[in-house]
């Protein structure tokens, strides 16, 4: 740090802009009975505003006005956060494309085609990790497969709730474990480190509770059901999902591992008549838009962190999880939990991440943390409390689905559980463990400019 950062004293005055925005936003899904009815980018816009009428903390000049809007400007435009929104569209043009030729429903009726009658239950776990991880988001997961699960339940006289938990487990996998998921993108570019490296750590970590998992859903005593319908799939429609996975594990750089994604889902579309040239530009242009507000959220979130620090809002609270953390492994449990307060007020697990990941850094640098396990435990801790949260998207949509409570789905998320289990195991016991003297924050600068040219 810099000789006048470390003058800078922190102030609780500057947590106000956050605070002032979880408010409202519990306040009106208290009101209105929907988490959801207050827009996330319209809250972060409100905390904007309180952000510029705060005085600065003591260490820091006065600004006015308009050199306020420019320090906001300053952390939205930030260049490792407009890397991460750029990846963002580049993930939704991909999705956009692998799901109108066809690639999304070849994934899912693979795995359905496959599986066992007697093992219905794992199987459909299975089926929900393999789609989330190929589709890299959770809510189309769910959407996908809740149709299938549904109906298995009816035949075997599963509990619905149980079903629903199910697929839910499968699809908070992915939405960690995959290349192109949004949080697990965020994780990465906020600690500047590779998306290989992350999943090397989840992987290792996460396997076990797989296991357990598996397991115990094939031990479930069930009817036995035949699914009795004839799934239809083209492996050369997998094709795209296939060389995503393979190019990010050998370690190609994520930017052309998102253009060889949508260049080869347009070449199949086209072969297959999906679609045209011309028209094909139409489903990457629907799946950058399903990405834009996330992009205007991101945006804003970093401008909020940026007066959050000139407030001394950031110091403040680095200063007092500091106060009673002596060990790594006590700050790495702050940053779960921080992860953990941001996912349950906002129900939204990425941008939770977008706002911890600069006090993740801070955390690292004083504590002398590996930079992949930051990253690792920014992705950990806000997908497996997402998967649990009853008025988060992902219940909620299982629940409409299932035609039960959000509520009732909650004891039967076994995966996310299992996952804490194992993300706490991760903190105390330190497996797996990180070699090489270059996971540090030394020359974090550097290595975030570096980081836009290596996923």
């Amino acid at each position: 740090m810099s000789t006048k950062e470390n003058e800078v004293k922190g102030s609780f005055a500057g947590l106000l802009p956050l605070i002032g925005f979880l408010m409202l936003y519990i306040m009106a899904g208290l009101v209105s009975g929907k988490f959801d009815s207050m827009p996330l980018l319209v809250g972060m816009t409100i905390a904007g505003i309180i952000s510029f009428a705060l005085p600065p903390a003591k260490g820091e000049k006065k600004l006015s006005f308009q050199q306020k809007v420019m320090k906001f400007c300053k952390g939205g435009g930030e260049p490792n956060l407009m890397m991460m929104v750029v990846i963002f569209i580049m993930a939704g043009a991909f999705q956009g494309v692998a799901s109108k030729m066809n690639a999304v429903s070849s994934v899912t009726n693979l795995g359905l085609s496959i599986l066992p009658q007697s093992m219905v239950l794992p199987g459909i776990f299975i089926v929900g990790c393999i789609l989330s991880f190929a589709m890299g988001t959770s809510m189309g997961t769910i959407a996908a497969l809740m149709p299938v699960a549904v109906d298995v339940a009816a035949k075997t006289g599963v509990n619905p709730a149980l079903m629903a938990g199910i697929v839910v487990g499968g699809a908070m996998f992915g939405d960690n474990m995959s290349f192109i998921s949004a949080s697990a993108i965020a994780a990465v570019q906020s600690q500047a480190v590779t998306m290989r490296s992350k999943f090397k750590l989840n992987i290792l970590c996460y396997l076990p509770a797989l296991v357990i998992n598996i397991v115990m859903l094939a031990l479930y005593p069930i009817k036995e059901v035949s699914l009795g319908a004839n799934y239809t799939f083209n492996l050369v429609n997998i094709i795209p999902y296939a060389l995503v996975i393979v190019l990010s594990l050998i370690g190609i750089s994520v930017m052309p591992v998102m253009i060889i994604g949508v260049l080869s889902g347009i070449v199949i579309g086209v072969m297959h008549g999906d679609f045209g040239w011309i028209s094909s530009m139409t489903y990457v242009n629907k799946g950058m838009a399903g990405m834009e507000e996330m992009a205007m959220i991101a945006i804003f979130v970093g401008g909020v962190v940026e007066m959050m620090k000139y407030l001394g809002g950031i110091q403040w609270l680095i200063d007092k999880l500091s106060k009673n953390t002596k060990t790594k492994h006590g700050a790495e449990l702050s940053i779960g939990l921080l992860i953990i307060l941001l996912c349950v007020a906002t129900t939204n697990n990425t941008i939770a991440i977008v706002a911890v990941g600069p006090m993740a850094v801070t955390i690292g640098k004083k504590f002398k943390l590996a930079r992949s396990r930051v990253s690792t435990i920014l992705s950990m801790f806000s997908t497996h409390v997402q998967g649990i949260i009853p008025y988060a998207g992902q219940l909620l949509v299982a629940g409409a689905m299932a035609k039960v409570s959000p509520v009732s789905i909650m004891p039967w998320v076994w995966y996310c559980y299992l996952t804490l289990i194992m993300s706490l195991l991760f903190i105390f016991i330190n497996f797996p463990k990180i070699k090489g003297e270059d996971e540090g924050y030394e020359n974090f600068e550097q290595l975030k400019e570096e980081s836009g040219l290596e996923s």
